[in-house]
């Protein structure tokens, strides 16, 4: 099973949905801030974990976007930013 970074972004208006969904997604991340998650997960987990964001938020007033990151891309830390370790990963 591959894994893949995304990049999950949403913006949700109800404060119960926000915390939920941000609970859902945290889960998986391995890097983020605010509303903007890097999460390292496989196809099928990215698919469940969009199918439980949809079932919580409002979709008339709510927006989610998640992007598949490009591998090959080196990020850029500003300051005293590192890239944190997603070695050994643990799946519990």
């Amino acid at each position: 099973m591959d894994r893949c970074i995304y990049l999950i972004c949403y913006d949700i208006s109800d404060r119960y949905a926000q915390r939920k969904v941000h609970n859902l997604v945290k889960a998986h991340a391995i890097g983020g801030q605010k509303s903007f998650y890097e999460c390292l997960m496989s196809q099928n987990e990215l698919h469940a974990l969009v199918n439980n964001i949809q079932k919580t938020m409002n979709p008339t007033t709510n927006r989610l976007h998640y992007f598949q990151l490009d591998p090959r891309s080196k990020p850029l830390y500003l300051g005293t930013a590192k890239r944190q370790s997603v070695r050994p990963f643990l799946i519990c």
